[in-house]
């Protein structure tokens, strides 16, 4: 009897608190101390407790009221006030809840892929004073983690918190949003907040709404069989039953590894070993088609006034996986292509004399190697040793040729239509805003003229659902990437440049032209600055009403044919158009009724450009910076913006 009595005292506790814990008010993860509210507008404090619950919020001197409804959701519309702070808030219901250093200021909402994720810590070395002095406490970053689902639309974000931009906190702010909104606060002196819901390799369509992909009909199709359970249960099973063979233990097979002394290790005697000019990929010295591992050995001279101290390698970029070695010590490995090598090596690594440096590469597709124009060097104390060069290398492992079943490729949610914007925006979307920042493009390149629609429905998509009209919406364009071609060429890249150029149609817009901040063998440049700049200078135009500035380069208002010449009209042409570094025009490419586009000449003349070919009689089309990379573009205004890529053919 005493023990029923004692359960039934437990349980109705356990009632009890159950109870307690539904009625607590919650908040959503944007509304958390440091968090920088709009200025100047309306905004919203919202969140949850139990059905019915009389919630009430004190702010500035205002108190509002609020009961939840039968979702138990509540909301309280707050009282536009100036920029300032900081200030605290409370929230009473069952609970109480108070927030603490909030900001008001203006909100910048930053999207796209891995470009807009990119953080300070990548660009470390390019940019070091900086960071060393990125000490903005009024600069705020709210950083979205990575949830994909296509099947509903999510209350929250994931958690996350504001943090201030100081040295140590900037390193994972996003570069571009950071350089965007630092000129922007050094201009304006106004709080600044970034929301930064990015993914890297994500296409626009992940982005849109159910409602906002709806009128472009092959994604809005792909969304209705991916709703149907049985489909994508099938789907799951075949990626769980292919993951099952990729998990199955294969039996080692590189050399490397081995045999009777590891190629690491100091004591290994290195034979037969062939010439390897670093850096540059295997494919172009001597290894034809491999994919597999290759071993790769240096040894240098390090004086003593280098050893005894942290040091640290950077190996540049390789292709695709590495495990790097020295002196027998791993130092670092990265799994994949895209990081730079940069390791740190703690002071007794290195050693006065002889040093042995070993990098295990491993490649299952493409061109494997090590990326040419990057860093690859020694450096400690001040001193730096160049390991560009004549290395050693040996074949550790070649894997078999690949077969259907390797080409298999696995379900990703977050690549799929509306499945970023049910997690990492509709959540998001009663917190009120400046505007939006918006880099993206790289993974919608194979399909280029879809981009013409699915970046206007995008914006639409975010101001209809936002309910703040037509709100500011600031892009990048994509820049120059992959290899220099020198003869004129159809572009992917240049079509889908093409259509966020024509973006520009749409009210309230502003596209910063980067084709002069890309790299050739990185799709993740470094130079965010020149990026978050021109976005910020967007901003100023679109957002804050500088009329009066010139915001972009020179972007394509007309062609007029005159005789065997064609004249361009521009307009951004700001103080007047140049030629860059001076000398002739390039990258102007011409062609008539035939299609056949070959290199032209051009000059400015009345500021415009006269573009024309003594091969071409009749022209009829003109090309500018049309290429992948089209390296030497040179056309600028002279407030030192570059004109953007186009093209007068609308065939």
């Amino acid at each position: 009897m005493k023990f029923k009595l004692k359960f039934l005292i437990l349980l109705n506790g356990s009632l009890f608190a159950i109870q307690i814990a539904a009625a607590q008010v919650r908040l959503p993860q944007l509304i958390s101390d440091g968090m920088v509210l709009q200025r100047g507008i309306k905004t919203t404090a919202w969140g949850w407790a139990s059905p019915g619950e009389k919630v009430t919020v004190k702010f500035n001197q205002h108190t509002y009221k609020a009961i939840t409804d039968a979702n138990g959701r509540w909301s309280a519309k707050l009282v536009a006030i100036k920029a300032g702070g900081p200030y605290t808030m409370d929230i009473s219901g069952s609970n109480h809840i108070t927030i603490h250093n909030i900001l008001i200021g203006d909100v910048w909402f930053c999207s796209g892929q891995s470009n807009m994720v990119l953080p300070m810590e990548r660009v470390k070395e390019k940019y070091p004073e900086e960071i060393a002095k990125g000490d903005y406490p009024q600069i705020r970053n709210f950083f979205i983690s990575t949830v994909s689902d296509i099947s509903k639309v999510h209350d929250d974000l994931p958690p996350g918190k504001w943090e201030e931009a100081n040295p140590k906190n900037v390193l994972s702010f996003g570069a571009a949003s950071y350089f965007f909104a630092k000129k922007l606060y050094d201009k304006y002196h106004v709080p600044i907040g970034i929301i930064n819901s990015s993914v890297g390799g994500t296409p626009i369509q992940a982005w849109i709404s159910e409602e906002g992909i709806k009128s472009i009909s092959q994604y809005a199709d792909r969304l209705t069989v991916l709703r149907d359970t049985a489909f994508l249960n099938n789907i799951l099973r075949k990626d769980t039953e292919r993951k099952k063979l990729d998990d199955k233990p294969s039996k080692l097979t590189d050399k490397g590894l081995t045999g009777p002394k590891k190629w690491f290790d100091t004591t290994y005697i290195a034979e037969s070993w062939r010439k390897f000019w670093l850096p540059g990929y295997w494919a172009d010295q001597g290894i034809r088609g491999l994919n597999g591992v290759v071993w790769f050995r240096k040894e240098i001279d390090v004086p003593i006034s280098m050893t005894g101290k942290p040091a640290k390698l950077f190996m540049g970029r390789i292709v695709d996986a590495d495990e790097t070695y020295i002196n027998g010590k791993l130092v670092g490995n990265i799994t994949y292509q895209y990081p730079p090598r940069r390791y740190n090596l703690p002071a007794g690594i290195l050693k006065p004399g002889k040093n042995i440096i070993v990098v295990r590469v491993t490649n299952t597709m493409g061109r494997g190697g090590f990326v040419p124009d990057k860093n690859y060097y020694l450096t400690a104390g001040g001193e730096n040793i160049d390991l560009r060069g004549d290395w050693q290398y040996k074949v550790g492992e070649v894997l078999p040729p690949k077969t259907d079943r390797d080409n298999y490729t696995f379900f990703s949610a977050q690549n799929e239509p509306t499945s970023l914007y049910n997690t990492m925006v509709a959540p998001a979307i009663n917190y009120a805003i400046k505007g939006i920042v918006w880099y993206q493009g790289e993974a919608n390149t194979a399909k280029p003229a879809e981009y013409e629609q699915l970046l206007p429905a995008l914006i639409t998509d975010w101001r209809d659902k936002w309910q703040e009209g037509n709100i500011p919406f600031i892009y990048a364009q994509l820049p120059g990437f992959m290899e220099v071609n020198y003869s004129p060429e159809e572009s992917k890249w240049a079509l889908l440049r093409e259509a966020q150029l024509k973006t520009l149609s749409v009210p309230n817009t502003a596209m910063a032209v980067t084709i002069d901040a890309g790299e050739w063998n990185d799709v993740h440049p470094l130079d965010k600055k020149d990026v978050g700049d021109r976005l910020a200078l967007g901003a100023e135009k679109v957002a804050y009403g500088d009329t009066a500035l010139v915001s972009s380069g020179p972007l394509y208002q007309s062609a007029k044919i005159e005789g065997n010449k064609i004249v361009i009209t521009f307009t951004s042409t700001g103080s007047g158009l140049v030629a860059k570094g001076g000398g002739e025009l390039s990258q102007f490419a011409i062609a008539d009724e035939t299609g056949k586009y070959v290199w032209a000449n051009a000059i400015i003349k009345d500021n415009k450009v006269v573009v024309w070919s003594d091969d071409v009689e009749h022209p009829l089309y003109v090309r500018y910076a049309w290429a992948d990379n089209p390296e030497g573009a040179n056309l600028y205004n002279k407030e030192g913006l570059p004109a953007s890529p186009f093209t007068t053919d609308t065939r």
